[in-house]
């Protein structure tokens, strides 16, 4: 793959790519993107550096707004778990810059900040859902966001997660998923 273009993104993501300075897929992008713009499962293993938050992130964009569907209160439609706040706003500001021209709502929830925000950035309901373990639990716990109407489930830094002892919160996490969704392990 040469090009974005080949990859068959809808030209907002593309003009939003050109505007970042992206020349041309990595790897880990040209393999990944479709596989997951068919809606198929995906494990994917790369470096540090290699591209996965974009492998991930522009064919979910493309699919959420394909799809036309709005969130419902308190619900998200993708979430993406990441192990360290600094990893999931650096993940969401990524979803921004990759979908600056189209509509999509996003929240990014972690602890060691005020949960007001947060709570009110879930109560519209989010297309996209960035959030740490611990934090996450939490606002689920209280009624602030459901995920049994997700549509697509990211777990980046897979490995690290299960090696930081995320294993017990990521199990109750996916005890609350919908059995029909798309997964993805990064």
């Amino acid at each position: 793959m040469n090009s974005f273009k080949e990859l068959r993104l809808m030209e907002p993501i593309q003009r939003a790519l050109r505007d970042l300075g992206y020349q041309s897929p990595t790897p880990i992008q040209a393999q990944a993107i479709p596989i997951l713009l068919k809606g198929s499962d995906l494990l994917g293993c790369a470096q540090t550096g290699t591209g996965k938050t974009a492998a991930f992130a522009l064919p979910i964009i493309q699919g959420l707004v394909r799809g036309q569907r709005r969130a419902k209160k308190r619900c998200a439609r993708c979430l993406v778990l990441t192990p360290t706040r600094e990893l999931a706003q650096q993940i969401a500001d990524s979803f921004r810059a990759y979908g600056r021209y189209l509509r999509l709502s996003m929240a990014v929830v972690y602890g060691g900040v005020g949960q007001t925000p947060q709570v009110k950035a879930c109560a519209r309901g989010v297309d996209v859902l960035v959030a740490t373990p611990g934090r996450l639990l939490d606002l689920m716990g209280h009624g602030h966001i459901r995920l049994d109407r997700l549509e697509v489930f990211v777990l980046d830094e897979a490995d690290r997660m299960l090696d930081m002892g995320f294993l017990p919160d990521i199990k109750k996490v996916l005890a609350q998923l919908p059995a029909q969704r798309q997964t993805l392990f990064f």
